[in-house]
């Protein structure tokens, strides 16, 4: 069974569902449900868990960002 974040977020990207295992998504679902994880992994990043004096996370999201090309 799939992550309820995740599951959030498929619904986010407009995805259908048919049962809990199967969905159904088009060329720009799939984009946006992507974009969507990656921007999930940026915000994490940057979260106060995350970030200390070095600013580790800060990097990481800019490395997310700038692989990925996303803005935020």
């Amino acid at each position: 069974m799939m992550n309820e974040r995740i599951q959030e977020l498929v619904k986010q990207s407009g995805a259908e569902w048919d049962d809990k295992y199967h969905w159904y998504v088009g060329n720009e679902t799939m984009k946006k449900f992507a974009e969507l994880i990656v921007r999930e992994c940026i915000d994490i990043c940057r979260s106060d868990d995350w970030e200390d004096q070095r600013g580790w996370g800060k990097m990481y999201a800019h490395k997310i960002k700038k692989h990925f090309e996303v803005e935020r």
